[in-house]
């Protein structure tokens, strides 16, 4: 797992999630904005592998991965600049 964090930057614990009651679903936060939505069989495995984590690197890097690739090109600029023709 040391060479998954070089950078270090699952120390600053970016990633937290929420359950539901019934644990069917599981909502997944990137400092504290819900990025990804987890259902059904996808949320109990990964509920599972949170629960069964040594430590909180490892639970960050379990968020991490069920976030997938998120931050490549989708996400939306803070101010959007309007040109006017």
């Amino acid at each position: 797992m040391s060479d998954m964090d070089k950078r270090n930057r699952l120390d600053e614990k970016p990633f937290s999630y929420r359950s539901t009651k019934s644990s069917e679903t599981l909502l997944l936060y990137y400092h504290e904005k819900h990025i990804k939505t987890l259902k059904g069989k996808e949320a109990m495995k990964c509920l599972k592998k949170l629960e069964s984590a040594e430590n909180e690197k490892e639970r960050q890097l379990i968020l991490a991965k069920a976030t997938g690739n998120f931050k490549r090109g989708n996400e939306r600029e803070k101010y959007i600049v309007h040109c006017m023709y």
